[in-house]
């Protein structure tokens, strides 16, 4: 495999690998400007906004007090689920309308179930904090990292619904920590495991049975097969697992939401296998990808066969995490069409800003994936990378990525620009960089079974960086 890097950000050397010279001929013969002529990729965004409308409700109110929820005084002992599912199945029989949680402290010992056309809609100065206890979460249908399972419901959860919405100015705090929920990802290898080989040996979901004690974390909000879905206003923290995760929907705004959690697996937003979805202005800072764009994982992806798509990102801000913008590694069914646009990047601990993850066992493609007028302060690894070879697993199933563009992106420091780490048998093809300044970059970009890369107008360390 032949490699091409840069000891100084601005020179190429090539690898004394065998075959590295050939290499480097074609990627230069390769770096036609051909993309630049082609018809700009963001003109197809505001019909892609078309599809994208938020659910509307009926102008009636549910209050939760008035279907016997009783705030908890702060001391967790008074269970408000029971008066909140009232109002819920309330608001629904009479044909939607708000379900209104008001101002105080509030305590739920288990998971909110949504119906269609129910607003759940926070107060400011509400807080509801969840059980830890993972008895108090039944099994559903669910997924764990893109695995069909029957496992604990998530926090907030809805199943084949239409027109559902969380809203308000509160917070939903999951009230993980290293002593419960975190600390279960420790001892969860062999239940994953499992899992994975029922998926590959094709077992029905309802008899992949797990749940209590065996360490497979719930999320936050899954929606689940639902249309119509609005998230707005709210503040999520500390999630046993990922926060909001809409698996298999259409149309969904997740809009004005704060996330802030830095446990293990605490991925901020990740639409999976889901399309038509609009995530603007939105503020995260998580203990892993801010937002991570999924379709399922190995033989379910494959099986289920939905990518994600259409997929709008704008105004964001993202502080501590693994990548801010990232598509995979749970991709077996695809992901494209994804623009992300006019966001902040503000951490050291931010590793990424736009990543794609994938290995020959996950497989999939990425196709269609545009970054532009993004601010990154500093990154603590590459500014943009391409790992085609995640986790080092194997397989027979080669991740396929093209058309990929990052324009008018600034940073202000980075261990290293570029990180491109494709297959020869099916390179990464089609990369455009443009107009964009990357400062104090310290190390060389690798650049690895990588064609047609288009940069155009680049400066490293105040110097032209041309393909």
């Amino acid at each position: 495999m032949a490699a091409i890097t840069t000891d100084h950000p601005l020179k190429l050397r090539v690898s004394n690998r065998p075959a590295a010279l050939s290499a480097l001929l074609f990627s230069l013969l390769a770096a036609a400007p051909a993309l630049a002529a082609e018809e700009d990729p963001w003109a197809a965004v505001p019909k892609l906004l078309e599809a994208i409308r938020a659910p509307e409700f009926p102008d009636r109110d549910f209050p939760i007090t008035e279907h016997g929820a009783r705030p908890s005084l702060g001391n967790g002992t008074q269970d408000a689920l029971p008066g909140i599912t009232r109002a819920i199945e309330a608001c629904a029989a009479a044909g939607g309308g708000r379900v209104v949680i008001p101002a105080g402290e509030w305590f739920v010992a288990g998971p909110i179930h949504l119906k269609s056309k129910v607003n759940l809609h926070l107060a400011e100065e509400a807080t509801v904090s969840f059980s830890v206890e993972p008895a108090d979460y039944p099994n559903v249908f669910t997924r764990f990292e893109g695995t069909e399972v029957m496992n604990h419901s998530p926090l907030i959860y809805a199943f084949e619904q239409e027109d559902i919405a969380i809203t308000g100015q509160g917070t939903f705090h999951g009230r993980a920590t290293k002593d419960d929920w975190w600390g279960y990802s420790r001892d969860a290898r062999g239940a994953i495991n499992r899992l994975r080989q029922m998926a590959a040996d094709g077992v029905a979901v309802e008899e992949r049975v797990f749940g209590e004690g065996h360490g497979l974390r719930p999320v936050f909000v899954q929606p689940y097969r639902c249309r119509n879905i609005l998230i707005e206003g709210v503040t999520f923290r500390d999630s046993p697992m990922w926060f909001i995760n809409p698996v298999l929907c259409r149309n969904v705004t997740v809009r004005k939401v704060t996330v802030k959690g830095l446990g293990p697996n605490n991925d901020g937003c990740n639409p999976e296998s889901t399309g038509d979805v609009l995530i603007e202005d939105c503020y995260f800072d998580t203990g892993d990808d801010c937002i991570a764009i999924k379709s399922g994982r190995d033989h379910d992806g494959r099986r289920i066969d939905t990518p994600s798509e259409n997929i709008i990102i704008r105004g964001c801000k993202m502080l501590e995490g693994h990548g801010g913008v990232v598509c995979g590694s749970e991709m077996s069914g695809g992901v494209r069409n994804v623009f992300a646009e006019n966001c902040v990047m503000d951490s050291p601990h931010l590793e990424r800003a736009l990543r794609i993850k994938s290995s020959p066992r996950r497989g999939g493609f990425v196709e269609n994936i545009h970054f532009r007028d993004v601010e990154v302060s500093e990154v603590a690894d590459a500014i943009f990378r391409i790992n085609l070879h995640y986790a080092n697993e194997t397989g027979e199933f080669l991740p396929r990525v093209r058309n990929v563009s990052m324009e008018r992106v600034t940073v202000e420091k980075a261990p290293r620009a570029f990180f491109f780490h494709g297959h020869a048998e099916q390179p990464i093809r089609d990369v455009v960089v443009r107009d964009c300044e990357f400062k104090s970059v310290a190390r060389a970009s690798v650049l690895t079974n990588a064609e047609n890369l288009n940069f155009q107008r680049v400066r490293i360390n105040g110097e032209p960086r041309e393909r």
